[in-house]
């Protein structure tokens, strides 16, 4: 090992390794099941004619299945790139992703979009919803496409509405809600699977201050009652407060990690 290198490894790996707490940007060894985003040594880089662009270098991490991990760092960091890896949006260059003990790389383009539908839940910070259609007909249309074979819950989608104060707003279409609204018939499509794991990708980055709070109080609020894996990527530090752990990225590698205000030792969220 070079000096520098010996010298990184005592700062930032050494400890982790005494106190058996997670080990970022080396190998993760293999542990218990309770592990539901595990990945190794996952590199991505984006080629431009003869430029190569690194957006994520070497990264390896696992989250533990009722954790609420936040993923915080400036532009141009690599989290986002971090959270299309670890969703399967797209394929790593270098690396693997297991999700629940499913290895990414070892299914095809179509057992990889039916195990996202079946088992993770996507919050973007743009909201994605169809703009013809209504905030209730964009739910169901979610649940249509996610291969469930019971009929929706309604009493479920029910208390999801009154829990996101959207209740009487569902039969109006996007152009009709505010942002906070959007964003939060958004959750609530991504809820409506009651998926084991729920990523969000700046799910404030659009809001005003109240809507924000509204929106992470209930990401906070389904992680906690449902037991679901929630990853947030953000680049505030405020918000990513309310997580279990934060790790933060710079220059494609995560840094260093800190203790959010969440409690830890949730109950999972059945498949």
């Amino acid at each position: 090992m070079h000096e520098r290198s010996i010298l990184r490894f005592q700062r930032y790996v050494a400890p982790r390794l005494q106190h058996g707490a997670a080990i970022y940007n080396q190998n993760v060894p293999q542990q218990a099941s309770s592990v539901i985003i595990l990945a190794e040594n996952l590199t991505k880089v984006y080629s431009t004619g003869k430029l190569q662009v690194p957006a994520v270098r070497g990264v390896s991490v696992k989250v533990e299945k009722g954790e609420f991990v936040a993923i915080v760092g400036p532009s141009g960091s690599g989290k986002s790139t971090l959270f299309y890896l670890l969703g399967g949006l797209t394929r790593a260059t270098e690396g693997r992703v297991e999700i629940d003990g499913i290895d990414f790389a070892t299914l095809s383009d179509a057992e990889r979009t039916r195990l996202r539908k079946h088992r993770i839940g996507f919050v973007f910070q743009r909201f994605n919803l169809l703009p013809t259609l209504s905030a209730m007909a964009n739910i169901e249309v979610a649940y249509s496409i996610s291969g469930r074979k019971e009929p929706l819950d309604m009493a479920y989608l029910d208390h999801l509405s009154v829990l996101l104060s959207i209740k009487g707003r569902l039969d109006h279409r996007p152009s009709e809600l505010s942002g906070g609204e959007q964003q939060r018939v958004a959750i609530a499509r991504a809820l409506i699977t009651r998926p084991a794991i729920v990523l969000a990708d700046e799910p404030t980055g659009n809001l005003d201050t109240k809507n924000s709070d509204a929106v992470l109080a209930m990401l906070m609020r389904s992680n906690r009652e449902l037991g679901q894996t929630t990853l947030m990527i953000t680049h505030n530090p405020e918000a990513a407060a309310i997580a279990t752990r934060i790790l933060y990225m710079r220059d494609g590698q995560i840094v260093r990690e800190e203790k959010g205000s969440a409690s830890g030792n949730l109950k999972p969220v059945s498949a």
